[in-house]
Formats: C-alpha cells, sequence, structure tokens
C-alpha cells in the first residue's frame, strides 16, 4: 500500500515539474537566426555562430529555403512563442544585421564592420574551455557603457536586455552560468563590440601547486626535497600556468560553486576564456514596425521638423488610400455574393414554377393528338423534306421511319459518268478538263487550225521519229486512240493478261494503269511535226 502512494506520489511530482519547466520555457524570449538573399560560405557559418551564442532559446537547426519570405516566419513565430529574428543580409559592399522585435517592432539595423568565427578564435588560444555542458543555460548579458542619455541608446540597451531572460539575483543557481556574452559601446567612435566568452571559477589563496593537486594535475616533484616546497614555494611552473588575478575578478562565493576548492563564503576568481565569435557593430538606424515604419534615428541622414512632418503625412495617405481600398474591395464581395444568392432563388423559381406547369398541363388536359385530315405518311415526308431543306444531307432511315423515298424529281438529263468509256475508232474520246480546250477554229502556233495539224501528222506512210522519246504518247490534253475493253463483266471485250517483265502496262485490276493512262491525257495537243522532204 505504501509503495503503490509512493509511485503515485511520484507520478504527480514528476508532472508538476514538467509543467513547470513547460511554463518557463514558454515565458522567456526565444529567436531565429538566418539570412535573406544570397550570402558567401563564411557568414553561413557566422549564422550557425551566432546560433551558438543564442542557445539554449533558438532555432539550432532553422531551415531556410530561397522562396521563403519574412511573412513566413512571422507566420510561424506566433505559435512558437519567438519574440525576436536577428536576420543577416549581405550587399556588395557590406554585410548588414538586423535586430526585429516580434510582433510590432521596432527593428535596428546595424552595419558589420569586422567579425571573427568561432574557430579562429579558438584556433588562436593556447588553451581553450568549450564543452557541449556550457550551451544547456543561457549566457549571462553584461552591457558595457550604455548608461547614456540618448535615445538610441537606451533603445540598444533596451532591445539586448530583451534578448534573453531576466535574472533574480537572489534566486539565481550559480552552476546554471556557464558563459558570458558582453556588449561594450564606444561613444567616440559609435561602435559596439560583441564578445562571447566561457566562464570558470577557481579559489584563491592557494599555491599554484596545491590548486594543481586539487584539480588532479600532478606536477613533477623530481627536484622537490619534501612535499612542504610544493605547498610553500611556487616551483617548477609554466609562466602561462601562472595567472594573475586581483581585485578585479576575486569575490566571494555565496553558494557552492562546482569545482574543487569552490566553498560557500570563500575567496574565489572568476575566469573568461574566448570562445568566438567575434563581431564590431555600427548602428545605421532605428525604425517602427517591424522592418517598415517610420525612422526614429538615422546615424547618416538628419531631418528637420518639416521633412517629418511631411514624410508623416505622406505615409499617413498611403495608409488612408490603402484602407480606402480594402472597403471597396469587401463591398464588391459583398455584392458578387449578393447577386449570386438572388439569382439562385430566383433559379431555384423558376424550377418549381415549370414543374408545376408541368403537373397541372398532366393532370387537367388531354394529348390532342393528330389531325384527323392528316396523312401520317405525309406528315413524315413534311418531316424529312424540311431536314434536306436544312442540313443538307439525306435523313437516316431510323429517323423518320414512316417516310417513304425521296420523290423522283423532273426528268433531266443524266449526269455523265467518271469512268472511261470506250471510245469508237475515228472518235477521241473527251478529256477531263474539256472546258479548257481551244475552240475548233482557234490556230495553235505556226498559224494551223488543230485539225490540219492533225491530218499531216497522221498520213499514211510516215515514218516513226527516231527523235521521239518512247513512251510519251500525246501531249497534254490528248487521249490515246487505243479502244479499250468494257470494264463490266459479261460486256464483250478484249482482257489484258499479267504485266511482263519489262512491260509498262499492269495486270487486269491494277489501279496503276488507271493513274498512268490519266497522267497521259493530262497533256494539250501534240505539236505536229513539219513533214520531211519527200514526203506529203
Amino acid at each position: 500500500m505504501g509503495r503503490e502512494s509512493k509511485t503515485k506520489n511520484q507520478k504527480r511530482a514528476r508532472a508538476a515539474a514538467q509543467q513547470r519547466a513547460q511554463e518557463q520555457f514558454a515565458s522567456v524570449p526565444h529567436s531565429f537566426v538566418f539570412h535573406r538573399g544570397r550570402v558567401g560560405r563564411s557568414l553561413q557559418q557566422l549564422i550557425l555562430d551566432v546560433r551558438r551564442v543564442m542557445e539554449p532559446f533558438t532555432a539550432s537547426t532553422l531551415q531556410v529555403r530561397k522562396k521563403n519570405s519574412l511573412k513566413d516566419f512571422v507566420a510561424v513565430a506566433g505559435p512558437l512563442g519567438v519574440t525576436h529574428f536577428l536576420v543577416f543580409t549581405k550587399s556588395p559592399t557590406n554585410v548588414n544585421f538586423k535586430l526585429v522585435r516580434l510582433p510590432g517592432g521596432p527593428t535596428l539595423t546595424f552595419k558589420v564592420t569586422q567579425y571573427s568565427l568561432i574557430k579562429d578564435v579558438v584556433s588562436s588560444l593556447k588553451r581553450h574551455r568549450m564543452h557541449e555542458q556550457q550551451f544547456t543555460h543561457h549566457p549571462l548579458l553584461v552591457l558595457n557603457n550604455f548608461g547614456l542619455q540618448q535615445m538610441h541608446v537606451k533603445l540598444m540597451a533596451t532591445m539586448f536586455q530583451n534578448m534573453f531572460p531576466s535574472i533574480n539575483v537572489h534566486k539565481v543557481n550559480l552552476n546554471a552560468i556557464k558563459r558570458c556574452l558582453l556588449i561594450s559601446y564606444n561613444a567616440d567612435s559609435q561602435l559596439l563590440d560583441f564578445r562571447h566568452y566561457s566562464l570558470r571559477v577557481v579559489p584563491v589563496g592557494a599555491s599554484k601547486g596545491l590548486k594543481k593537486l586539487l584539480q588532479e594535475k600532478f606536477p613533477n616533484m623530481s627536484r622537490l626535497e619534501d612535499i612542504s616546497e610544493l605547498l610553500a614555494k611556487d616551483i617548477n611552473l609554466s609562466e602561462s600556468e601562472a595567472e594573475q588575478d586581483g581585485t578585479h575578478n576575486i569575490l566571494e562565493l555565496p553558494q557552492v560553486y562546482a569545482g574543487r576548492g569552490n566553498m560557500k563564503a570563500q575567496q574565489s576568481a572568476v575566469r573568461l576564456t574566448e570562445i568566438g565569435p567575434r563581431m564590431t557593430l555600427q548602428l545605421i538606424k532605428v525604425e517602427e514596425g517591424l522592418n517598415q515604419g517610420n525612422v526614429l534615428y538615422h546615424s547618416f541622414i538628419l531631418k528637420t521638423e518639416e521633412e517629418l512632418r511631411a514624410a508623416l503625412a505622406r505615409k499617413e495617405e498611403r495608409l488612408r488610400l490603402k484602407a480606402e481600398r480594402r472597403r471597396r474591395q469587401e463591398a464588391d464581395v459583398q455584392r458578387k455574393k449578393e447577386q449570386r444568392e438572388a439569382h439562385r432563388k430566383q433559379s431555384l423559381a423558376g424550377i418549381k414554377r415549370k414543374q408545376q406547369q408541368g403537373e397541372d398541363g398532366d393532370s387537367g388536359a388531354e394529348d390532342p393528338g393528330m389531325p384527323e385530315d392528316q396523312d401520317p405518311a405525309n406528315q413524315s415526308d413534311d418531316d424529312a423534306e424540311y431536314y434536306r431543306q436544312e442540313v443538307g444531307e439525306e435523313p437516316d432511315a431510323d429517323l423518320f421511319p414512316k417516310s417513304a423515298k425521296r420523290k423522283p424529281g423532273p426528268p433531266c438529263s443524266p449526269q455523265p459518268s467518271k469512268r472511261l468509256r470506250p471510245s469508237q475508232p475515228g472518235k477521241q474520246p473527251a478529256s477531263r478538263k474539256a472546258k479548257h480546250r481551244r475552240p475548233p477554229g482557234q490556230l495553235q502556233r505556226g498559224g494551223r487550225s488543230p485539225r490540219e495539224a492533225d491530218r499531216n501528222s497522221q498520213r499514211p506512210g510516215q515514218q516513226k521519229d527516231p527523235r521521239r522519246p518512247k513512251g510519251r504518247g500525246q501531249q497534254r490534253g490528248a487521249r490515246s486512240p487505243k479502244p479499250k475493253g468494257p470494264r463490266h463483266p459479261g460486256q464483250q471485250g478484249t482482257k489484258r493478261g499479267p504485266r511482263l517483265p519489262g512491260s509498262k502496262f499492269k495486270g487486269p485490276g491494277k489501279p496503276g494503269l488507271r493513274r498512268k493512262q490519266a497522267a497521259q491525257g493530262k497533256g494539250g495537243r501534240q505539236r505536229p511535226r513539219a513533214p520531211k522532204k519527200g514526203q506529203h
């Protein structure tokens, strides 16, 4: 029974501790450190180093894409409790750093005149102290020379203080302070020095040898005759180990601090080791709002009161026009919505009215049907005729099933068939392009009529000109005088045999013969040749 109650109490205590931790984590400020635009490799590494400084209350693995805009980060910052943006940008001449307070501003723009990465700072030290346990707690912020009465200096101090959780000096745990962030302002040069240190506490009042024994580091005692010499004298110690302590770093510990010899109410020295990164900043301007608004301070441009009032009036006019456009847009959206709703109601009323009219017609009235004096066949014929007139084509058989075939029209001359008919001897077949032929009385070149030219070209006893090319036949427009046999089965006529090797004619049923004959008949009349000597 007692064991079960103990387990329940442990669960309640654990749940309460987790709830307190979540509330405490949500109450402290959080930050995003990212860049905008194209930056170099060294600047990307500087962004990672600044994220290291802002741990653990920052997004250490924040992924930034090219298509992300500042509005995307603002939309995500609200649910995550992010209060500050540290934005780095790069121009062709310098590197800029913007410190933004969410959600309403202000925005401080700095110029990064110099910077050094963590790897550069650590490589320059002979001994460095940096481990992962130092980054489990936020650093201790130290502001130097920010007590001036200038407005922009006070604003910078407030912005830097709000970046980190506040510390209650009466309840703070000294073991949670492992790092220190120093921001120093130089009023003459108006530059800020950004430095990051690792903090270490060592006891004071013991000799160097005793400190080594307390730190589990045994010095070389081969030259000593007694152990008392190690405790009383600083023998055989290097110069780097003999660090100078004084009133500037010696204090009395109010609590027990981690480390051998750091007891409560004992003298201990606080030592700082720089771990980077370093930055030298110059304030350029202070703006209202989130990266847009009135310029409250500018280090290079000074405006008079009239210019400030004119700029304020222009901004108010832009805001007024923007609100007017927004109001007009909302009114247009509401008007279109009402029109769509009215049209929808009107359409539904029309559909309902049609349905009521259809029900009334079906219930009260009878179908008058077809008039008695009208023949159904005539009605179908009229429909088919109307279809022919409107469409220009014959209707399908199943479209008007009762309609008879189209009545034959008045007798007319039959159209000539496109098929070639067998020509009678002594007569040339009509050409397909007969309308392009010359009239019978028109003369050809040379002053002779076509009939005379044909008669001269067909004189008996005339020998064939050997220079005349084979297979050419008459020229364009002339038909072959060779009679053709009938095409339809059952008719008398000669039938051509199969095509022989080397022959230019094809067998029966081949489509090439028709094309060849048509090609030969496309030419005109053959120009007659002059008779040779001795021929009449």
